[in-house]
């Protein structure tokens, strides 16, 4: 039997063996330096060439690029015209951003349960969270899955809902054939360094709606950036920012375009690879797909089943054990995010900019006690992710992440699982007021 790499035996991986995101042509070294050779370095031809040639290759009739992907949700929110104290929809468990882009916009989050089969927002549970000051529903097709958007519609055209798509990490993805990002009525993606199309930074606000697109190009640039009019004056209202992109990013993200079908076709046969490997392992619970929810493979989630594995502890300590063993093999695992949006600090201090401010122009009694969020819970307990299976990664680099996860989860009684919970970084403040009643 081998001996782990974390008690002193050989890595599966071996160094090198593990090639970085995103890969670099000399195409992309072009466009950047005639964009940095340039007399353009903020806004210019090329965010306006990214603008046209995105909104082509998603089907979307408007496109603003803008400085971040958390930016760009900000001005979905803005184009659903919600005002102080309305309240938006949004899954427990997602990215901060998910959540911060409403309050931003001096809005209420309420949160809802996600489904743990696809760790998206659960649409079975969506209509109860519906309060007379519900404005919009944000989606998150996290980690590159696709909500099931036909019954989340249905619920908001029955309330005269907007539907926000959050594309961050979903370019590409398919939802009954459709992109997403042209199902609901506006969508936001990022450009994100680990996206799978990046320019370094930067994000993406697309819809088919003039009027959403006009509120939400408003944010981009002090609230002036609109049609010229004759008086030499500012006509804008409302508060705005600066969320323009600038030339060297949008650059990038264009050459970066031109290879987006083939690093998502790339993605998918990496993780095919895996999941070869890997089906069957006791205690794994692999990532769903199905013909209607068709992911771009933005990140390979898996789930432990403490109980499978024949332990019978907090699942999340044997998750903590199980990621360092791995990453002792030299597999590229992580945990993104070790807790739900409604623990925190800012939730549940119901107190974002002061007065108790949006909380005290709403519904200031929405419950977000962790415990009314069972499934998100067990989710961010239980999972983990795998890296570099994209582009210049091959099958054969696949295969080698996929049996030093084996490895570990063939040998787990060689891991000292309280041993490593002794010296977890975890908030002891956080796991007691999770228990609390």
């Amino acid at each position: 039997m081998p001996v782990l790499a974390i008690n002193g035996g050989e890595k599966h991986v071996p160094d090198g063996a593990l090639k970085p995101w995103p890969p670099i042509t000399e195409d992309d070294e072009r466009l950047v330096l005639e964009s940095l050779r340039s007399d353009r370095h903020a806004w210019g031809p090329n965010c306006d060439a990214l603008q046209k040639e995105f909104a082509a290759w998603n089907g979307n009739k408007f496109c603003w690029t803008t400085n971040s992907g958390t930016s760009a949700l900000h001005m979905t929110v803005a184009a659903t015209g919600a005002a102080a104290g309305d309240e938006i929809i949004t899954p427990a468990y997602s990215w901060t951003s998910s959540v911060s882009c409403i309050l931003h916009h001096g809005c209420v989050p309420v949160f809802v349960d996600n489904d743990f089969a696809t760790a998206n927002l659960d649409p079975a549970k969506l209509e109860a969270a519906i309060s007379e000051r519900t404005r919009a529903i944000l989606v998150v097709h996290l980690h590159g899955l696709p909500c099931r958007m036909d019954a989340i519609l249905e619920v908001a055209r029955r309330h005269d809902l907007v539907v926000i798509e959050d594309c961050c990490q979903a370019h590409g993805a398919l939802y009954r054939g459709k992109k997403v990002g042209t199902i609901g009525h506006c969508a936001a993606f990022s450009l994100n360094q680990n996206k799978m199309l990046t320019g370094g930074e930067g994000g993406l606000f697309v819809t088919d709606n003039e009027e959403m697109s006009k509120r939400a190009q408003a944010l981009v640039l002090f609230g002036d950036f609109r049609e010229p009019v004759p008086q030499p004056a500012y006509h804008a209202y409302g508060l705005a920012y600066m969320y323009r992109n600038s030339e060297l990013p949008a650059a990038f993200a264009r050459a970066q375009l031109k290879r987006l079908d083939s690093f998502i076709a790339d993605a998918r046969t990496l993780s095919e690879t895996v999941t070869a490997q890997l089906r069957g392992t006791p205690g794994l619970i692999l990532p769903v797909e199905d013909d209607e929810c068709r992911s771009n493979w933005y990140n390979y989630l898996v789930r432990l089943d403490a109980a499978a594995c024949g332990y019978q502890g907090p699942v999340e300590e044997l998750r903590e054990a199980v990621v360092k063993a791995c990453q002792a093999e030299g597999a590229p695992v992580g945990v993104w995010q070790r807790r739900i949006l409604p623990e925190m600090g800012v939730i549940r201090a119901r107190n974002a900019f002061g007065n108790g401010y949006p909380w005290s122009a709403g519904r200031a009694g929405v419950d977000y006690h962790p415990s009314q969020f069972p499934e998100a819970l067990r989710h961010v307990n239980s999972y983990f992710v795998l890296g570099c299976l994209r582009t210049p990664n091959t099958p054969a680099t696949a295969r080698l992440i996929a049996q030093a996860i084996r490895k570990v989860m063939e040998n787990l009684r060689e891991l000292d699982v309280d041993a490593v919970a002794r010296t977890a970084d975890r908030s002891l403040y956080e796991r007691g007021w999770r228990q609390q009643r």
